[in-house]
């Protein structure tokens, strides 16, 4: 990319992160629901009702930085990507987890809502492959089970809307971010090769063309940042680098992930998407110290130890003082500052951050 271009793209952010702050949209939404699907990095409270997983984050001081310092599930200090890009299609936040459904106290006013605001099925811990994150999470809802409760919602929204339902879920805008925990379980189990690529991809293949038969037909997509670079793999180094054989396999994925939806895309009638490489994205931080917006980019915020990444965030923590400056709130997960980042890009991207077109082109279309 030409030193223009990265001049003019860091220029937007720093300005977009001045401006943004708490601000919430109250403008009609861009599109009639958001339905969202994939892991830690797009839950917002699902595992909160899974009494039997150890993904968790509803307890301090994840939550410090949310509205009345809430622990919400979410696993950063406030808001997450998926709430800001929300904000950006002028939605308050993320819809509501689908387990919340389950509580009779609300189920009704949320059910009423679904055809306005959507739902939330993502997991943390949970993976493109049913098997990924139970072994070290304990319950988790894998992407598989997201669409089949995604399948029942379906049921919910033609009864409330009739004829009208198969124009309302094609014009819903479906997040998907997912495969890091896949990646990251083939790595910590010490396994070698990288035919296991292709089996995600062929995985990943089915659950979208399930949800193309259900209806969806705009599809928002993030691909596998550079985890090898999560503190909780460079603290594993002396130097505290980047675990870079993790990195060419989140690079992979993507390269793959790129050339399915493109093979949908010529296969599946009205099917669009947008595709964000968060690899790309997120190195252009780490590669360009002269221009930083984070003061530290290795460290967690929240955790203690080695990079402050021996434990995951919990209330007798370590915590950093100056949130926004920290790229990593804990071990894997960003903060809610380096969320806004990140949901600006995906908004406005474009080629070869975000193709063909950006998140925000896409919820536009007709």
């Amino acid at each position: 990319m030409a030193k223009s271009a990265i001049f003019s793209l860091w220029l937007n952010i720093i300005v977009y992160l001045g401006i943004l702050g708490a601000h919430v949209s109250h403008s009609r939404p861009v599109v009639p629901a958001l339905y969202i699907f994939g892991d830690s990095t797009a839950d917002v409270g699902t595992n909160h009702y899974l009494p039997n997983s150890r993904a968790r984050a509803d307890f301090p001081f994840n939550g410090i930085d949310f509205p009345q310092s809430k622990p919400t599930g979410r696993f950063s200090n406030g808001y997450n990507t998926i709430d800001l890009l929300a904000q950006q299609l002028h939605f308050h936040q993320s819809p509501p987890p689908y387990l919340s459904f389950l509580d009779s106290n609300i189920s009704q006013f949320l059910i009423r809502n679904v055809p306005t605001k959507g739902i939330n099925f993502a997991s943390g811990g949970s993976g493109i492959m049913r098997s990924t994150g139970h072994k070290k999470w304990g319950r988790v809802i894998c992407f598989e089970e997201q669409v089949q409760q995604f399948s029942s919602v379906c049921s919910k929204i033609s009864e409330l809307l009739g004829p009208n339902a198969i124009t309302n879920i094609s014009k819903s805008l479906f997040i998907i971010s997912v495969g890091s925990n896949d990646i990251f379980e083939h790595f910590d189990a010490k396994r070698t090769g990288r035919k296991y690529i292709p089996t995600l991809i062929s995985t990943y293949e089915t659950h979208l063309r399930n949800l193309y038969k259900l209806g969806a037909r705009k599809f928002g997509i993030v691909s596998v940042g550079p985890i090898g670079c999560c503190p909780i793999y460079r603290k594993s180094n002396k130097s505290g680098d980047c675990k870079e054989a993790m990195n060419v396999d989140a690079q992979l994925f993507y390269s793959a992930l790129r050339g399915l939806l493109q093979k949908l895309s010529s296969e599946c009638k009205g099917l669009k998407y947008a595709l964000a490489d968060a690899y790309k994205l997120t190195r252009l931080i780490l590669d360009h110290p002269e221009r930083p917006v984070f003061k530290e980019m290795k460290r967690a915020c929240c955790g203690n130890g080695t990079l402050n990444a021996d434990e995951p965030c919990k209330k007798d923590s370590v915590l950093c003082e100056d949130r926004d400056s920290y790229l990593f709130w804990d071990q894997y997960h960003p903060t809610q500052q380096a969320s806004y980042l990140a949901a600006y890009s995906l908004y406005n991207g474009s080629p070869p951050y975000v193709e063909p077109m950006s998140f925000g082109n896409l919820a536009l279309l007709p």
